[in-house]
């Protein structure tokens, strides 16, 4: 079986992405589908703030960026749905901000005095794509194997926050379901984030926020099921300059690089074996 890892889109799907997804017999995506143009604003005057972007720049000319940050994002997902393939996706930070499933955000927190900020545009968009399969805190089966996915947000977490706890119990409960097909090397976990403290969560970035260069920012929340349960695969992205692979146990865990930038993962699946016959990363 032939699997096309592939994410962190930010709006850009090259054509040389698109002509090899359409050999691929599986398509996984790690999420982040539209652009989002005030980026470099939001970490200028708002990282590490309690300053909402949309209160930086004024409701208008967030309202007008958001829309068209999702019409590349819908444009992407048009893409993918036409090849004619399955496709397994989770979700990314960019495609819902205010979806924390690792920290607890009290009553006014995070933009909800403003609805419209805090709508969940991709629930919506993704409904007019059938073969696009959600599996962000559920799972679905293909041809034998089984995607358990999640989505780490964008950054360790909170182990003592409800919100934490809510997320852990949901997944362990799935990989508790397929516990069997997981035994038997079936089960792949697909996230955003990647796993907490492994060579592929630190920020090595030269435009990331100083305070943040240099350290592990990968989830807690995947790491936890990644060390009980040892999938035989976990596949995210998130950290685009650290595309490629580790092992954190039995778990073969791999960055697929940014779509954006070029890059993706060719995994060559033997569904007999249960075993991961090569890996090739396309940059």
């Amino acid at each position: 079986m032939k699997i096309l890892a592939i994410g962190d889109f930010h709006g850009k799907f090259p054509v040389r992405l698109k002509k090899l997804a359409r050999s691929a017999d599986l398509i996984v995506s790690i999420g982040d589908y539209p652009a989002w143009k005030l980026k470099e604003t939001f970490f200028r005057e708002c990282y590490r703030t309690d300053k909402e972007l949309w209160e930086v720049v004024g409701k208008q000319k967030y309202k007008k960026s958001i829309l068209k940050d999702w019409e590349s994002g819908e444009k992407i997902l048009k893409s993918l749905n036409s090849f004619g393939i399955p496709i397994m996706t989770t979700i990314g930070n960019y495609d819902n901000h205010y979806l924390h499933d690792a920290l607890d955000i009290k009553r006014g927190e995070g933009g909800s005095s403003w609805k419209w900020a805090k709508q969940d545009f991709f629930s919506k968009i993704i409904k007019k794509f059938p073969r696009i399969k959600r599996v962000d805190y559920r799972a679905v089966k293909f041809g034998g194997l089984v995607f358990i996915g999640a989505l780490g947000h964008s950054f360790p977490g909170k182990i003592k926050s409800k919100s934490y706890k809510k997320h852990r119990e949901k997944l362990e409960k799935l990989f508790r379901k397929y516990s069997e097909e997981n035994k038997r090397r079936r089960v792949i976990f697909l996230v955003h984030n990647m796993p907490y403290d492994c060579k592929l969560d630190k920020i090595r970035d030269k435009d990331a926020p100083a305070v943040a260069r240099g350290k592990h920012y990968g989830s807690k929340l995947i790491r936890r099921i990644v060390d009980k349960y040892q999938p035989i695969l976990c596949i995210g992205g998130h950290m685009h300059e650290n595309q490629g692979k580790c092992r954190i146990g039995k778990t073969l865990t791999l960055n697929t690089g940014a779509a954006m930038d070029g890059k993706c993962a060719i995994i060559d699946f033997n569904f007999e074996k249960g075993k991961v016959k090569s890996i090739k990363f396309v940059n």
